[in-house]
């Protein structure tokens, strides 16, 4: 994760902008904007993305472009929605490339794997859970807030992990044997950390998750 400018070809690099500007021009043109009138969200919204920030920039690494930082990803969806979560994400990514540690030609295609793809992949199992599961405390916080963020973490490794090997970086035997297990150690790290961080807030903030119904996860329960 967090790709450097000089490890893909510009064939790789120009395919990413172009999905990532129709990723994002789909997040502006459907993200709930009415919520972040009210200065109270607007703040959470703006917290959130800043301790994103933050947390990405504690990272481990051995090669470039073969680094592990947590994503937050889920978090932000099952707060804001997927829309807001992906810009959100763009904005986070932003403040770490603007910073250094990430690259600027690659931004499209970090911003694709670090943001948009778990987002989705986090959003799918909201609605999967949504729609299948019963409507219970223990079903959102477990189902949503740990298998989704920790299946969001796999796909983005896998993602990333894919994408250098096609395009000939470092061998495949290397990534698929020494990198990509290692996401499974950061899955669980990641389910930890926003399962945690979502049962605080159904708990005592429910107001922060808007995807989170109480009178309808916990009324009669």
């Amino acid at each position: 994760m967090n790709l450097p400018d000089n490890l893909l070809s510009p064939g790789w690099l120009w395919a990413g902008h172009g999905l990532f500007v129709l990723a994002l021009l789909y997040a502006l043109r459907f993200a709930p904007w009415r919520r972040l009138r009210r200065p109270d969200q607007l703040h959470l919204w703006l917290g959130a993305v800043v301790t994103l920030m933050v947390l990405w920039n504690i990272k481990t690494g051995v090669q470039p472009g073969l680094n592990f930082h947590m994503l937050g990803a889920t978090a932000l969806a099952l707060m804001f929605g997927p829309a807001l979560a992906v810009i959100g994400m763009t904005l986070v990514l932003l403040g770490t490339t603007l910073a250094g540690f990430s690259g600027v030609w690659t931004f499209s295609l970090n911003a694709l794997i670090m943001g948009v793809l778990p987002v989705v992949v986090s959003h799918a199992v909201y609605r999967l859970a949504d729609t299948r599961l019963p409507n219970h405390l223990f079903v959102y916080v477990f189902v949503n807030g740990f298998f989704g963020s920790a299946l969001a973490m796999a796909a983005s490794g896998l993602a990333a992990t894919t994408l250098l090997a096609a395009s000939g970086a470092y061998p495949a035997a290397y990534l698929y044997g020494e990198y990509l297990p290692f996401f499974v150690l950061l899955g669980w790290s990641e389910a930890m950390l926003t399962g945690m961080a979502v049962t605080l807030m159904v708990v005592y903030r429910p107001a922060w998750i808007g995807t989170f119904d109480d009178a309808r996860y916990l009324r009669n329960k």
